[in-house]
């Protein structure tokens, strides 16, 4: 017997120690060429870039994969007990492998032996990081003993905690997100210290099925997934029994992201987009967790983006209907059909609809949802079919002119019960708006078009386009630069220039194609008239006027013609807006900016937009929460508020304002009044009805193939521009009063409704003098009409004045009577100026 005892024990020991040797030498033999475990010390996830509005709301992400890092001091106890649990209830007491658990796996899937079953393993969360970053998901024996080593090797390397931060920031939880941070955000719209435990309980059910367990058809086993992770955190003694109750209790609601506060500004971040790729590069806007503070305002952009939208669906409808979608051969199964139509890009806003039956009062519509509506006559009227840009067949009288049975058309709800509807159309024409602070440039809102979807093309910052008469300030403030004044009188009378070469002459003529004989420089601005424009830079010579549109950003190498004065230059809106803006903030210049910071996503400032000394600070705190009405800027250029050493606890620093002064600013100034009376008296009258102080210009090219409006309260600049892409006529009648001004006067009526009636600022300097403003002449005592100019010093009004005569020959001075040709006289110089006639 004890032969046989020794036998066995001999032969235990022996299978035993060749047992180890095989085991230690299958670990030498696997541990060859393994990855390096010692590169996760130097963990650096790919993190989403986000960008954010000047407010701080959440405009967009640029990411390869949605993550939001958060070390591990920041991760919530519960949220980390709730993976632990679900994942590995040994995490802090194993070395890398919990080998009871891999017993009972074992034992497992020896049972499951012929059943077809997917072998299943027993992976700690340190195997996990493991598998995501050295190994692949490959399910094997030979990776299951790689893993196992590797995972020793890594316990070794760091410590639980950083192990833990590691998998809480990289494992993949379903729909986009990676990382339990993004997760939180994605599934339930809150960051994980907001989370309740059957939320967490949640998250960490889903390594098993990412893509499962958060879609409506699964909840019920989503829900006791959840539940039988609440049951291993009351198990593991991470929460208590009545907590453990009160979360299975809990209904499992995924948050509604449709209608999140994100800002829609799709113009606006590609162009932070591209900025970013240029200063960062690719892999950095991707992957580098950049957080990026931009100049947007989001209620401003709302209002940009309903104006312009607004503005050009108006100009469409007067352009006529160009028919439907598609059209059914039969309505059997209508539903089903209108399922398969998709949606044309600029459209997503809308519904499509099929016409089921039209009649004299109103069309019925079905939707794709299966209910029914119907189109009124009176949202039918502007639906006159056109083909080739003119309009075939009669204008609508009943319904059925406008549209047929089985025409599959665009519809919005009138309505809240969304039983009437109106017709829409996607516009061909398109257009831009931009809107800028005009003492910092930083551009508050901007939109490039009617809808990204169609083309993200920018309007606003790569269509270069002839701004027509919007460029003629710049003339009139070249001719002041050079002696003239608001009341100094040209003569508006026809004009022809010989072109030389056989091509006979150019005869600019005025928009009415009437003539008004001689009239103040403030007229001719408001009535944006033609020959009087091109009279003025014939006399001053076209250098200065090249020298202005150079130093004011609108075009760097005007070419020195006499059309370049009508606006024959092309340019941008970006461009236009900020050169108007430099004219209301007295004549400084400015850059256009989108961006204010940008931090790493360590939180480290690695850009800002303000580099300007702050004398004096001693501690950046938070931007002052007083309200400031929309459409109000600081004249500051926007920046954190900061605690000044100063005594008083009240006191700003001081600032130094570093912008360059490119022009007389009392010049300025009168530009600045004469364009306010483009909206009290000229073609941008339609503005006055918001009853703030507004001034601008409009503008209008050959046969109306660009219509533009730009200008400014005290404290917001906007620019708009409307035509089509491949430029062509928009219509006899239409101009920028018809197209733009109306756009205009939507945005500034939401932008400035809450501002103050703030007057333009009048620099020093300057003699206010009340003058008629139609004549240029002082104003008779109790005259209604008058108005207060500003002159420079010794330029004001005096007895007879001169007029600017000029024709074939040239122009020149004409003394006597208005429009008299009895003689010409030397150009003016600065100061000399006596009201005189140009």
């Amino acid at each position: 017997m004890n032969r046989v005892v020794k036998g066995l024990l001999v032969a235990s020991v022996s299978l035993g120690v060749l047992g180890m040797a095989a085991a230690g030498g299958a670990w030498v033999y696997f541990s060859k060429e393994l990855p390096d475990h010692t590169t996760l010390a130097n963990y650096n996830p790919s993190v989403a870039t986000r960008v954010h509005a000047g407010d701080g709301r959440l405009v967009a992400e640029f990411a390869s994969e949605r993550r939001v890092f958060v070390p591990f001091a920041a991760i919530p106890k519960r949220v980390t007990s709730a993976f632990i649990s679900a994942e590995d209830q040994n995490f802090y007491t194993h070395h890398g492998v919990d080998w009871f658990a891999v017993l009972r796996a074992q034992l497992q899937n020896v049972k499951n032996i012929g059943q077809g079953r997917r072998p299943i393993g027993a992976s700690t969360i340190t195997q996990q990081v493991t598998r995501i970053f050295l190994l692949s998901n490959e399910v094997s024996y030979v990776r299951k003993i790689k893993e196992a080593i590797l995972a020793g090797r890594i316990e070794d390397a760091m410590g639980k905690d950083k192990i833990i931060e590691i998998y809480m920031n990289e494992i993949f939880l379903g729909n986009r997100a990676y990382g339990v941070g993004a997760a939180a955000l994605n599934y339930f719209n809150k960051s994980m210290d907001e989370l309740t435990i059957a939320e967490a309980a949640f998250l960490a059910s889903l390594p098993k099925a990412p893509d499962r367990y958060y879609r409506e058809r699964h909840r019920d086993a989503a829900i006791a997934r959840r539940n039988y992770v609440i049951g291993r955190m009351e198990e593991d003694g991470y929460i208590t029994r009545e907590e453990a109750e009160a979360a299975r209790a809990e209904p499992l609601n995924f948050a509604d992201r449709s209608n999140d506060s994100n800002v829609r500004a799709d113009y606006f971040v590609e162009e932070v987009r591209r900025e970013l790729a240029k200063l960062y590069g690719e892999q950095t806007l991707y992957a580098g967790g950049l957080s990026v503070r931009t100049t947007l305002d989001p209620d401003i952009q709302a209002a940009a983006s309903t104006a312009l939208r607004n503005g050009l669906l108006a100009y469409d409808r007067r352009d006529g209907w160009r028919g439907p979608i598609t059209r059914f051969d039969s309505l059997d199964g209508w539903q089903e059909q209108l399922e398969d139509v998709r949606t044309p890009p600029g459209g997503e806003e809308w519904d499509l609809a099929v016409v089921l039956s039209a009649g004299a009062d109103a069309v019925e519509v079905g939707l794709a949802d299966g209910s029914k509506g119907q189109i009124p006559l009176s949202e039918l009227k502007w639906a006159r079919k056109v083909k080739d840009g003119k309009f075939v067949g009669p204008s609508i009288q009943k319904a059925s002119d406008a549209l047929s049975p089985g025409e599959v058309v665009l519809v919005e709800p009138l309505d809240e019960k969304a039983s009437s509807l109106g017709l829409r159309q996607i516009p061909e024409v398109q257009g831009a708006l931009v809107a800028m602070d005009p003492h910092t440039g930083r551009v508050l809102a901007m939109s490039g078009g009617f809808s990204a979807r169609i083309s993200v093309f920018n309007r606003a910052t790569q269509a270069y386009r002839q701004p027509g008469s919007a460029f003629k300030p710049f003339v009139y403030l070249a001719a002041l630069d050079q002696g003239f004044t608001p009341s100094t009188l040209v003569l508006d009378a026809p004009f022809a220039l010989d072109q030389g070469g056989g091509l006979g002459k150019w005869k600019p003529s005025n928009y009415t194609e009437k003539y008004y004989g001689p009239t103040p420089l403030r007229v001719g601005i408001e009535k944006s008239r033609n020959v009087m424009t091109v009279r003025l830079a014939q006399y001053i010579g076209m250098e200065p006027i090249v020298d202005v549109a150079r130093r004011f950003g609108i075009k760097d190498d005007l070419q020195p013609t006499l059309s370049m004065a009508l606006g024959a230059g092309e340019t941008t809106v970006l461009r236009l807006t900020a050169a108007y803006s430099m004219l209301v903030n007295g004549g400084r210049k400015i850059d256009p900016s989108f961006i204010d910071r940008v931090q790493d996503k360590a939180g480290k400032t690695v850009y800002r937009h303000d580099m300007r000394d702050c004398a004096g600070c001693q501690t950046v705190l938070p931007v002052a929460a007083a309200p400031v009405p929309a459409g109000t800027v600081p004249v500051q250029p926007a920046a954190p508020a900061v605690a000044p050493v100063a005594a008083d606890p009240n006191a700003l620093p001081l600032i130094p304002d570093l912008r360059e002064q490119i022009a007389d600013p009392r010049t300025v100034y009168q530009i600045v009044s004469m364009l306010e009376g483009v909206v009290q008296r000229g073609t941008g009258v339609r503005l006055r009805e918001i009853g703030k102080p507004l001034a601008g210009k409009t503008g209008t090219t050959n046969d109306a193939m660009d219509a533009w409006f730009v200008g400014f309260s005290p404290d917001l600049a906007v620019g708009i521009f409307v035509g089509y892409d491949q430029p062509r006529s928009m219509g006899d009648h239409e101009s920028g009063s018809t197209i733009a001004v109306p756009i205009a006067k939507d945005f500034m009526s939401a932008a400035l409704k809450d501002a103050p009636a703030t007057p333009f600022r009048v620099p020093p300097g300057l003699q206010l003098v009340r003058i008629d403003p139609e004549t240029g002449k002082p104003a008779s005592p109790g005259q209604r009409n008058a108005i207060w100019e500003g002159f420079i010093p010794g330029t004001e009004p005096k007895g007879q004045q001169g007029v600017l005569d000029g024709g074939d020959a040239g122009a020149g001075f004409v003394q006597g009577q208005p429009g008299q040709p009895t003689g010409t006289t030397p150009q003016p110089t600065v100061g000399t100026g006596t009201g005189g006639v140009y």
